[in-house]
């Protein structure tokens, strides 16, 4: 995999985005739980990952009960709350999903399939890519896909690694024909095209995790850093299209206190003149007809 630190340089790609916009927006929705790290999974530990656990409370080896149910909650409520705000302003996000995690909730994964949302494949489970062999890669891959396929009757059309990928995934990832894209990249504010893949880049500066981490302590901080890259990009996207992608959890932006910050600003923006509320697949075949490898 050969770096590319000069891109479009100057001179960005001369097109549009349907209707005439400027800016797409894509915000996808990571649906995780269930997938997770767990000791009744057979993992060593519970993971804490993005939860507002107390790390190193319960000691290696046992269940952290309160991380187990933050996990929980975030598919049992802060899924539904989510959908409901996707549905009130007519915006279709892409749902990063995890096989496992729709596995363990078919009433989430058939409200999904019933609402034609695109869904961009996960991983199965948690797994680290770049520690893996070609064959078990491979196996992952495959696992993810046909899960995902199997609850909701679906293919996913993209892909994103649930940590880093590994310098072979983009190559593993020709085996299915469905994934047109994959967003295991971060460089750039348009798609692009690297090693005979397209890659939709993800983000996490405009990512909720922000608010888990305490990099950004309340939704109004979170609100305020989505405002300030919306009007930049909207901004520059008058001279040349540009792309803001704008990652939740639904453990996170779905509690309560954290939920107003995404909603706000969804509120204040749906509906402004040249920009394009998309999902990633729709960006991604766009960008392949107007700008082809």
């Amino acid at each position: 995999m050969t770096r590319d630190f000069v891109g479009y340089g100057r001179v960005k790609p001369d097109f549009r985005w349907p209707g005439g916009a400027g800016l797409a927006v894509v915000v996808v929705l990571n649906f995780e739980e269930g997938a997770e790290p767990s000791i009744p999974d057979g993992d060593p530990a519970t993971e804490l990952a993005l939860t507002d656990a107390i790390p190193g409370e319960v000691p290696l080896g046992q269940r952290d009960l309160v991380a187990e149910s933050l996990f929980e909650y975030g598919s049992r409520a802060g899924f539904w709350r989510l959908a409901e705000m996707f549905e009130d302003f007519d915006i279709p996000p892409t749902i990063g999903a995890c096989a496992q995690a729709l596995a363990r909730n078919p009433e989430a994964a058939g409200f999904i399939a019933e609402k034609g949302w695109d869904i961009c494949a996960h991983g199965n489970r948690f797994q680290r890519h770049f520690l893996m062999t070609e064959a078990e890669e491979r196996a992952a891959i495959a696992a993810a896909v046909e899960g995902i396929t199997a609850a909701t009757g679906r293919a996913p059309t993209g892909w994103q690694c649930r940590y880093a990928a590994s310098e072979r995934t983009r190559m593993l990832l020709a085996d299915h024909p469905c994934l047109i894209y994959d967003a295991d990249g971060y460089a750039d504010d348009l798609p692009y095209w690297t090693e005979g893949r397209l890659v939709v880049p993800h983000t996490f500066t405009l990512n909720d995790n922000r608010l888990a981490t305490a990099k950004l302590p309340t939704p109004g901080d979170f609100h305020a850093y989505l405002w300030s890259a919306f009007r930049t990009l909207l901004r520059e996207s008058a001279r040349s299209p540009r792309l803001m992608t704008i990652s939740l959890h639904n453990r996170i932006s779905g509690q309560p206190a954290r939920f107003e910050g995404i909603r706000n600003f969804l509120e204040e923006v749906a509906g402004t003149p040249g920009v394009w509320f998309a999902p990633r697949a729709e960006v991604a075949r766009h960008f392949a007809q107007v700008c082809p490898r």
